[in-house]
């Protein structure tokens, strides 16, 4: 079964009301492959979820940024996977490269909130990634391999199609994306490597997202900045060249 294609926005830390409804309106009234050729999902800061999802196409979705290792409680600050799941968001992002460097967050602590997240019900962006300086060390598949291995038990716990893997560095993602799937076929399982998809989350934009999305192993993006912006729409438009 092909892998359908996937677009991610992740708005991450920005935006006021007003900014969040005039992106919303750009991307309602957008031209786009219907559902049967490309899964579009935003990813708004949280205080913006609820206005998001109430204001947006029915064939477009909306992710966390993040969600809390467990249950809710007394944890000042987080959002609970169940809180998510009660608000009808379908998606979390976990793991983001940002949140693994600015707040430290170790590989068995993010497979531990991938693992809970699927737990309740929500399909997982799983993110992973080399640093630069590891890339210049010509680690990138060891450091890939390790954060892959941390959650690789989730795959088996989650149906492939709800769960994505996101690697962020350019150079070289064609290899890595390649490899990737190779590590699963190895470690996990010939299904879940064929069917599982792998998306790149470097900087992709309105003119290099097709040949982009023509590699054979790249499954989708999760945009950064470009999301923000009315050239989303071309990135959303890329698919096609993995109609046929």
């Amino acid at each position: 079964m092909a892998r359908k294609f996937f677009v991610g926005g992740n708005w991450k830390c920005n935006g006021t009301t007003e900014e969040v409804k005039k992106i919303v309106t750009t991307l309602n009234e957008a031209k786009v492959p219907g559902e049967d050729v490309v899964e579009v999902v935003v990813s708004p800061p949280f205080v913006f979820l609820p206005v998001v999802k109430s204001l947006l196409r029915p064939d477009f979705h909306v992710a966390a940024q993040n969600c809390w290792v467990r249950k809710g409680g007394a944890y000042t600050g987080e959002v609970s996977a169940e809180m998510l799941v009660n608000l009808s968001i379908p998606w979390v992002i976990i793991g983001h490269s940002e949140r693994r460097q600015l707040l430290n967050e170790s590989n068995e602590f993010v497979a531990d909130k991938v693992a809970y997240a699927l737990s309740q019900g929500l399909k997982v962006i799983a993110c992973i990634g080399e640093t630069l300086e590891q890339r210049e060390a010509g680690i990138t598949m060891a450091v890939v391999a390790d954060q892959t291995k941390a959650i690789a038990g989730t795959f088996l716990i989650s149906l492939a199609n709800d769960f994505l893997l996101r690697h962020h560095f350019l150079l070289l993602f064609t290899l890595v994306h390649a490899d990737l799937r190779k590590w699963i076929h190895s470690n996990v399982s010939a299904e879940v490597a064929s069917s599982v998809r792998i998306i790149y989350g470097g900087s992709v934009n309105g003119g290099n997202c097709k040949e982009l999305a023509v590699q054979p192993d790249v499954d989708g993006f999760l945009v950064g900045g470009a999301s923000l912006k009315p050239e989303f729409i071309d990135i959303i438009n890329s698919a096609t060249v993995k109609k046929n």
